[in-house]
């Protein structure tokens, strides 16, 4: 598991392109028979890929964490961005078609990923957070996540956001996750942007062609800066920092966020004539 230290804005700020994307930019998660993942010390979030092929895939991370097992003191949520998989929890058996979500709840011991066809496998994103309390681990399909419209084709962002873990959805204990997608001729997202200094978030952006790419800024809203993004690419996003894009082409994001509080009201909106 890789691990990647927080960054404050001040040094932030006269980072090279290459220090700003080895800092923020998540690379290479999803590879064939393999779970890769890494360790964020804002706010201790793990993010990770799994695509089990011939072999079923356990989650576990050795002695990374210096606990017994990897829910001893943690909660997960799993959205499987691929064909249809199943994970299974401690003996019970979760079946995940794309786009639906699964949050499993602390304490759990046994985690592990299936692909239903080997040669066409399921494509697990993982996010999971420290926990200090057990809740139900359960699946949310995205036939039954409540949709919400926003936005519009003038403003190029007219978007669709899926809830999965929050107050109102899945419950948990910090862990927070949906998903948006941007309608056709639609790219920008999360603009006029906002930061919350009481949390972090993090991005994966998919289902984009070979040759797309999303411009996605960063840093604090006086000084912000820019990763050129492909398919399948994750953002960590510090609390001080916004996260917005725009992409050549509409795409599909899963952000997830943990930290102090558990509500989508705590948003410190910036406005577009303080955005340098």
């Amino acid at each position: 598991m890789e691990i990647r230290y927080a960054a404050n804005p001040v040094d932030s700020k006269q980072y090279t392109t290459e220090k700003l994307r080895s800092e923020f930019l998540i690379e290479s998660l999803f590879e064939s028979g393999q779970i890769n993942m890494v360790y964020s010390h804002h706010d201790r979030v793990i993010v990770g890929g799994a695509i089990p092929t011939n072999q079923v895939l356990t989650l576990d991370v050795g002695d990374a964490l210096k606990t017994d097992f990897f829910l001893e003191r943690r909660e997960i949520g799993i959205v499987n961005i691929g064909p249809k998989g199943k994970v299974v929890v401690d003996g019970e058996e979760f079946e995940l078609n794309k786009r639906d979500c699964l949050y499993v709840g602390l304490g759990k011991k046994e985690v592990t990923f299936h692909s239903e066809d080997s040669a066409n496998p399921a494509r697990f994103y993982l996010v999971s957070s420290p926990a200090h309390k057990e809740y139900p681990t359960k699946v949310l399909p995205i036939a039954d996540a409540e949709p919400t419209k926003l936005g519009s084709d003038s403003e190029s962002n007219n978007r669709t956001i899926y809830k999965y873990i929050h107050d109102g959805g899945l419950q948990s204990c910090q862990l927070m996750m949906g998903m948006t997608l941007l309608e056709p001729n639609n790219m920008w997202n999360t603009m006029p942007a906002h930061v919350h200094d009481r949390r972090m978030e993090v991005y994966l952006y998919f289902d984009m062609d070979e040759e797309s790419r999303v411009f996605h800024f960063m840093g604090e809203p006086s000084e912000t800066r820019h990763l050129v993004v492909k398919n399948e690419d994750a953002v960590i996003s510090p609390p001080w920092s916004i996260h917005s894009g725009v992409g050549t082409k509409n795409y599909t994001f899963i952000w997830a966020m943990a930290g102090e509080n558990y509500t989508f009201k705590d948003m410190d909106f910036v406005k577009m004539e303080d955005l340098k």
